[in-house]
């Protein structure tokens, strides 16, 4: 065992590009407090910040301090990430359902290409606002349906074991067609029906 984890220490090491100054955090620590308690008042304008920390493209001393700090975290997320299993399956769990959504939405926002002509920044604003609203409903849509399928797959004692459905995800598609006849009249289903 300690063997595979040293062959792992081996390939970060050719992976690792340098180490992290921390003396230049140190000495430019009280600046940075300064700069986030004035950020956080409103007492600097974001243009004097980004002037503050940057000159001709390139950071001051003070933003090469900060970027240094901003590492620090992501050196320890990483690190992190290469060791805890359950993270990097959480991580992946979340990225496929923003992968869903962003199918759905490809679904139902398939007219020109799945792209955003409008001339004006509100109008595509409210295009984009009008897809998420829409999205939304199906994925409720979904949620109600499925909870009614696995209500119903209980009831007849069949096993619904709580890993499957934690994996079950409410951007399913097949079943929509965005290609029809569209009614927004509220059915008269009465008594907490279904539409089946």
């Amino acid at each position: 065992m300690a063997g595979a984890g040293r062959c792992r220490l081996r390939a970060l090491n050719a992976l690792a590009r340098g180490r992290l100054d921390l003396g230049k955090v140190a000495r430019w620590w009280p600046d940075i407090l300064r700069l986030v308690g004035s950020i956080y008042t409103s007492a600097v304008n974001p243009y004097d910040v980004v002037r503050m920390l940057q000159r001709d493209g390139r950071p001051t001393a003070m933003g090469e301090a900060i970027n240094t700090y901003g590492r620090i975290f992501k050196s320890l997320h990483v690190l992190a990430l290469i060791d805890d299993e359950g993270m990097r399956r959480g991580i992946k769990g979340i990225r496929n359902l923003q992968e869903g959504r962003h199918d759905l939405a490809q679904k139902v926002f398939h007219g020109r290409k799945s792209q955003v002509f409008q001339r004006y920044y509100e109008g595509m604003a409210d295009q984009l606002g009008a897809l998420g609203i829409v999205l939304n409903c199906l994925v409720l849509w979904n949620t109600v349906y499925i909870d009614d399928a696995l209500r119903q797959l209980r009831a007849q004692g069949y096993p619904v074991l709580d890993d499957d459905v934690a994996r079950l995800n409410p951007s399913i598609r097949r079943h929509i067609n965005v290609h029809g006849r569209y009614s927004f009249q509220r059915p008269q289903l009465g008594g907490g029906r279904r539409r089946r």
